[in-house]
């Protein structure tokens, strides 16, 4: 009894046994780590809702058609891309069985691109003229510290300003699947059957992609392409710009940019202005992308990406007053997330894991749109609020994947983030 009284003892028995029961553990916990080898072949699927100008292929042929009272509903992207470490037997080749849902046909070809040398820079380019203004985060007005000016001629010249994007994202999960990390690589769409992703296509059902350099690949798709976007826009009392949208199901979280110019009549903007709705300076790169759900939770949680339960947010007055007189802008919900893979994964930590092929396949909805017009009302839209299926309108003639034009001078820097160029 005495023993057990003596508080002395207690104190130092506690902590003494729980070092040894650490120290047991610890061994246990380090044999758990199962070996994980890389696939033979990787495949990526990335489906999308586009809706606004985007469904008209967007930029300025989407800006006029609207106008012109000929944009139709959300259309959508489907973007296929097979990675393999293995060398094809014979030449390269590779094809996408889908449901008839997806209205596609029997099959569409993956096609390993011919890879060319580049070209050589010319030698008698001008210094570029002009600014880049640089906004971000949601409120009526901007903070005292923005905007952030890029003078185009200083970086030409190898002075670039320090903190001109945010840091590296760390983005979870954050990878693609391109012809330099593999070697043997197929796309789709490529132009070589000419087909297009219609308004009314579904993926869900069986789908199987064989190749003459990976193993078949099969997988089932229960998730189909995400409800459409109807981005708004206002004018407020102070100057600032009152954005909105419809709350889309299974919308992990939403990113928005606005972005202007102002022209000397010679062809050269001199004044480009570009904001973000992130509470960061987070411009371009992954988030015009399509990002995993683990990705946006991360996002949402340094207030880059707005959490799903936002449908508004104002564009400062600044920005209007900065720029020219049409704003064009995008906004996007990024979606859920699926994984494949074969062999299933060993439930046994101790057998190591090294699957023939895995697949993700991710979803999201994006709108691009003109400030102060009403996309839906001009084009005809029906996005609904509380609709998850795909819009059955819309012509399906829209090439997808068509080349973008090309980004001209320093001043294309914001439009290749911003994917209006490349």
């Amino acid at each position: 009894m005495a023993f057990l009284s003596d508080c002395r003892v207690c104190r130092f028995a506690r902590p003494i046994s729980v070092l040894v029961l650490i120290g047991l553990a610890a061994p246990a916990a380090t044999q758990q780590q199962q070996q994980v080898l890389p696939p033979i072949a990787r495949y990526t699927v990335d489906a999308g809702t586009t809706s606004g100008m985007g469904a008209m292929g967007g930029g300025m042929a989407g800006a006029m058609a609207m106008m012109s009272g000929r944009g139709g509903g959300a259309m959508h992207e489907l973007y296929l891309k097979l990675g393999s470490t293995r060398a094809p037997t014979g030449a390269p080749s590779g094809d996408h069985f889908m449901p008839a849902g997806a209205q596609l046909g029997k099959s569409v070809p993956l096609v390993t691109p011919v890879q060319v040398r580049g070209e050589s820079m010319p030698t008698d380019m001008q210094t570029p003229k002009g600014r880049l203004l640089l906004y971000w985060g949601c409120g009526a007005n901007a903070p005292k510290d923005q905007p952030i000016v890029i003078d185009f001629a200083k970086v030409a010249k190898g002075q670039v300003p320090p903190g001109l994007y945010a840091a590296p994202l760390n983005i979870p999960g954050d990878w693609e699947i391109t012809q330099g990390n593999s070697k043997t690589y197929g796309d789709w769409p490529n132009g070589k059957d000419g087909k297009a992703v219609q308004g009314g296509s579904s993926l869900l059902g069986a789908h199987k992609v064989t190749s003459t350099y990976a193993p078949e690949v099969n997988f089932t798709l229960a998730q189909d392409f995400m409800a459409a976007l109807n981005a708004r826009s206002a004018e407020q009392a102070g100057g600032s710009v009152m954005l909105s949208w419809n709350s889309v199901p299974r919308a992990t979280g939403y990113y928005a940019w606005v972005m202007s110019a102002k022209d000397t009549g010679r062809g050269q903007p001199t004044e480009m202005v570009w904001w973000t709705s992130s509470a960061t300076q987070a411009f371009g790169g992954p988030l015009q992308s399509w990002l995993s759900p683990a990705a946006v939770q991360k996002l949402i949680g340094t207030k880059t990406v707005m959490p799903p339960s936002q449908t508004s947010c104002q564009v400062p007055a600044e920005v209007k007053k900065a720029g020219g007189e049409m704003m064009m802008g995008n906004l996007y919900a990024y979606g859920p997330e699926q994984h494949f893979a074969f062999p299933a994964r060993p439930t046994d930590p101790k057998i190591a894991w090294k699957p023939d092929w895995t697949t993700r396949v991710r979803f999201r909805s994006s709108s691009m749109f003109i400030v102060g017009m009403d996309m839906e009302s001009m084009g005809g839209m029906s996005a609904s609020d509380d609709s998850d299926q795909p819009s059955q309108s819309g012509s399906g003639q829209a090439p997808q994947g068509s080349k973008k034009p090309k980004c001209k001078g320093l001043g294309g820097i914001a439009q290749r983030a911003a994917g209006l160029c490349e």
